[in-house]
């Protein structure tokens, strides 16, 4: 089976306090969450805002106001498209950012990193509709070839002349650590990327991604008070420039202070054992307005989307296609 049944388009728009999301864009999306509503306009100015403040917080080498750098972003839009039985459809398939630091003192424009957030109808199917329905018969474990399919699309993207063509390094994905294992810091740090933790066990996010062919590493950065899921391909200290590095903790980080606030703007640093916890009291709200049981529900909904609209019709293709994929 030919790699050209399978092909991408990439579309792009700015994420900015204009932006408004597509009819198609997950709204479970950490930036179509925050541009709906009556407070979309201060929502999105507001965590612009803050990135860039991290990032300058970050970048404080030349920089003695702290005003430098800004960041621009941009939303990419993977379409996959379907070659079956003379035509062709087309499904939303992932949506990432791609970051760009403005140096307002050259007037450079340099390339971040691409990447950032991770968004995907798949994965909202493996776990909102797989994983659960698994679950309720087989607790505390995840069904046999889990993630198989969705990591090999993701490869199959990075390796397509659209990734290509437009992305000259791999992606780097950063998320939350995982409430469900203990993380124990070492004795590394690095001056952007901060304290090195590791764990003794992979969460299943960890192996999922795994599966996408990327390793994890956890860094907690300068004044961040618990640390992050760095997902990554090559070397993430040697591949990347302290700039690159810095737009994804401060775009991320913002993000999840917004989203995970016991964990990620909490009123204390993480010790030398950490357990992130949802429970956990002592932390401070931004002013950005989120709704998160809002969130939860439509993974559900977008799951069942992309098992209606993607996984049931092209089933027997996917399967024959997966079967045929060459790690």
């Amino acid at each position: 089976m030919t790699n050209d049944l399978f092909t991408f388009s990439i579309k792009s728009v700015a994420f900015d306090e204009d932006y408004r999301p597509a009819d198609n864009t997950r709204i479970t999306t950490n930036f179509a969450n925050l541009a709906r509503g009556e407070s979309r306009q201060d929502n999105l100015r507001n965590t612009l805002r803050m990135i860039d403040n991290r990032f300058n917080s970050l970048a404080h080498w030349d920089n003695p106001n702290g005003d430098r750098y800004a960041l621009e972003l941009k939303i990419i839009s993977a379409e996959m498209n379907i070659a079956s039985g003379g035509k062709n459809d087309a499904f939303p398939l992932i949506e990432i950012l791609q970051t760009t630091i403005v140096d307002k003192k050259t007037n450079e424009r340099i390339d971040g990193i691409v990447g950032n957030n991770f968004s995907s109808y798949v994965r909202d199917y493996d776990f909102s509709v797989v994983l659960l329905e698994h679950l309720k018969d087989h607790p505390h474990s995840t069904p046999d070839g889990f993630g198989d399919l969705h990591g090999k699309l993701f490869r199959h993207f990075l390796n397509s002349s659209a990734y290509r063509d437009n992305f000259s390094k791999q992606p780097v994905i950063c998320l939350s650590v995982s409430s469900s294992k203990t993380y124990h810091r070492t004795g590394n740090a690095h001056p952007v990327l901060g304290i090195e933790y590791q764990n003794d066990e992979y969460s299943s996010t960890d192996e999922y991604f795994a599966k996408m062919g990327m390793k994890v590493r956890y860094f907690m950065p300068p004044n961040s008070v618990a640390p992050y899921a760095f997902y990554h391909i090559g070397d993430l200290l040697g591949d990347y420039s302290n700039l690159e590095l810095i737009s994804t903790i401060s775009t991320m980080e913002t993000f999840q202070k917004i989203y995970r606030p016991e964990i990620y703007n909490a009123n204390s640093a993480a010790a030398e054992q950490y357990r992130p916890s949802l429970q956990y009291q002592d932390f401070s709200l931004t002013r950005i307005v989120y709704d998160r049981e809002e969130r939860s529900r439509l993974a559900v909904e977008q799951g069942q989307f992309a098992q209606e609209r993607f996984i049931k019709p092209y089933r027997a293709l996917l399967d024959q296609w997966s079967a045929d994929f060459a790690l």
